[in-house]
């Protein structure tokens, strides 16, 4: 139980039930962690709260909100510290994507993806920030994307997005290291979700030979990751991005 006793917020956790968000709070919890979850539809996030308090025993709270309000991320570590008393890990996961060719997209697209993807990074980190710099401790992981590192065709708006993100997690880890605060970022390649799913055969195919290790990754994949950012284990690692792709970005 490496985080037992610790108090962990993973936005964007409710939607889908092998999702990365979902799979998270899970490894979290696994290991000892009380977890919130936010979301932006109230009954993924009380449904996730629900499944994980059943499968590890752990409490679960769920809070209802959007990580682009100042006003809604303000509540959600206000519930927080009145559920727990103390906030010791922030996963930003919540995320979202409006694809399109950057001559037709749309401001609106572009607005949207920065807001959640980026914009609510920033508005959870600097709340958390001020519970943890208080606190001495903390760890604080972005999940940001192959994306953003890269970049795809169609993808204007998200590979922004992600690789703002890149660039919020070492500022932020430059900012509060001397206070024993850590910022590190996963980088997911393919992974295999719902959105996967939908796609063809043949494109899941085309994915996987662009991977040395031949096979989509799963959101377990990653949350292990995570985990390991979140521990002790990781107490000297801050700053940096590490890709879970199979060798993708390789």
């Amino acid at each position: 139980m490496k985080l037992q006793g610790k108090v962990a917020i993973v936005t964007g956790a409710g939607r889908d039930t092998r999702g990365i968000g979902r799979r998270i709070a899970h490894a979290l919890a696994g290991e000892g962690a009380d977890i919130v979850i936010s979301d932006f539809v109230p009954e993924n996030a009380s449904a996730a709260a629900a499944e994980i308090t059943e499968a590890t025993g752990r409490r679960a709270v769920a809070v209802q909100g959007d990580v682009a309000s100042e006003a809604d991320v303000e509540r959600l570590f206000a519930t927080a510290q009145a559920e727990f008393g103390h906030v010791d890990i922030l996963v930003n996961n919540a995320g979202i994507t409006r694809d399109g060719l950057l001559l037709r997209m749309t401001e609106e697209a572009w607005d949207a993806v920065l807001n959640c993807n980026l914009k609510g990074a920033f508005l959870c980190t600097r709340a958390a920030a001020k519970v943890m710099l208080k606190q001495r401790s903390g760890r604080i992981v972005n999940i940001a994307s192959v994306m953003g590192r890269v970049g795809n065709a169609g993808q204007a708006n998200y590979s922004a997005s992600k690789a703002g993100l890149i660039g919020l997690t070492k500022s932020t880890a430059k900012e509060l290291g001397s206070r024993g605060v850590t910022a590190n970022a996963v980088a997911p390649g393919f992974i295999q979700t719902a959105m996967t799913d939908a796609l063809s055969e043949d494109l899941r195919e085309q994915m996987k030979k662009q991977v040395p290790l031949g096979r989509l990754g799963t959101a377990d994949d990653v949350a292990r990751v995570v985990l390991f950012f979140c521990t002790d284990d990781a107490a000297y690692v801050t700053g940096q991005v590490l890709s879970i792709d199979g060798g993708l970005f390789m």
